[in-house]
């Protein structure tokens, strides 16, 4: 009898323990599924702005942008360069169709702004790639110029400081050309708040610097570089290079490679290396290796991005152009280690 009862208790023990180990039910799974299959065929969900959060306060939004910059703006100059016109059209049209039939709106578009912004920026990044580039000619300096303040550039570099929920403009997601012209008014309210030198640092962190892992050759490459050069060198008074065939493997196959060395005929000096699948095309790459050379954008370069704005060149100063450069007339012009000495001593 004993053994029944204790038999019986192990039965509703273990009847127990398989009851808790399966505690969903078993239509659970299946509506999950159904539920994300029906979710999936309706397409990702549109981004929504964050000013529909509860918690969303754009006063201390705008504040804590400020001082995540480590800048000091006026408040009603950043709230300006943050304001697009088609914010303002929008909000008086929303006016008017409750009644209001004369909107004010205690507001002002950044349309002053961006010009004026626009404009210090191509100034500061043209006079800082004519200070740490004085060699390579003025079609270069317009190139990494081009690029720096493209539209795409300055999206980039405004989308990812955080301004795209900041904003105020009709439509959302933000355009690239908004986040663009956003930056420039910044820059513009900036330099009204805090100064130029202020505002010509902030346009060296985050506006120069993107060219701190790029390939400066990729922004302008001179056309004909054999001719080019020999151009150069006549009117330096040198003769054309003679090129020479230094080395070569795999011949008349797809992994061939040759390599090219122009040398100077006066002194037999090595002034450029080229490598190539065919002998022409080393004899070009040794062509624009020495053009690199002699406009001091060699592969190894590294740029200085600590330079103040009174160290840089005047703003009406600019570098030879390609047809007409020539290291006789070359202006002299301080190198990098003469600005780090120059800054150096000033701090001294």
């Amino acid at each position: 009898m004993l053994t029944l009862r204790t038999a019986n208790r192990v039965l509703k023990v273990l009847k127990t323990t398989q009851i808790c180990k399966q505690p969903f039910h078993r239509w659970l799974a299946p509506t999950l599924r159904e539920l994300k299959r029906r979710k999936d065929s309706l397409g990702p969900d549109k981004p929504v702005h964050r000013k529909t959060f509860l918690e969303w306060n754009y006063d201390t939004e705008v504040y804590a942008f400020s001082k995540r910059l480590g800048e000091e703006f006026n408040n009603d100059l950043l709230q300006q360069a943050l304001t697009e016109r088609s914010y303002i059209i929008r909000e008086e049209e929303r006016q008017k169709n409750v009644g209001i039939e004369q909107p004010t709106l205690n507001l002002f578009d950044n349309k002053e702004l961006v010009s004026k912004g626009s404009d210090f920026i191509d100034d500061v990044v043209k006079r800082y790639l004519r200070t740490v580039l004085p060699r390579l000619p003025e079609e270069g300096i317009i190139g990494i110029h081009k690029y720096l303040t493209s539209i795409e550039t300055l999206s980039h570099v405004s989308f990812h400081i955080g301004t795209s929920e900041l904003i105020l403009c009709a439509e959302f997601p933000v355009e690239k050309l908004t986040l663009s012209n956003v930056l420039k008014s910044i820059t513009a309210a900036l330099v009204e708040s805090s100064g130029d030198s202020r505002a010509a640092l902030f346009v060296r962190d985050f506006i120069i610097t993107q060219i701190a892992d790029k390939d400066l050759h990729q922004f302008w490459e001179p056309e004909e570089p054999i001719k080019l050069l020999s151009e150069i060198l006549a009117r330096d008074g040198i003769q054309s290079p003679e090129p020479r065939l230094i080395g070569s493997s795999g011949k008349n196959t797809i992994l061939a490679c040759f390599r090219v060395g122009l040398y100077t005929p006066h002194n037999k000096q090595m002034i450029g290396l080229g490598f190539g699948e065919t002998v022409d095309i080393a004899h070009e790459m040794a062509a624009r290796d020495s053009l690199r050379k002699l406009f001091g954008t060699s592969d190894n370069i590294l740029l200085p991005f600590n330079l103040k704005l009174d160290q840089l060149c005047e703003s009406n100063v600019k570098n030879l152009f390609v047809n007409e450069w020539s290291q006789k007339i070359l202006p002299t012009c301080p190198m990098h280690y003469e600005l780090r000495m120059a800054k150096e001593t000033c701090s001294n």
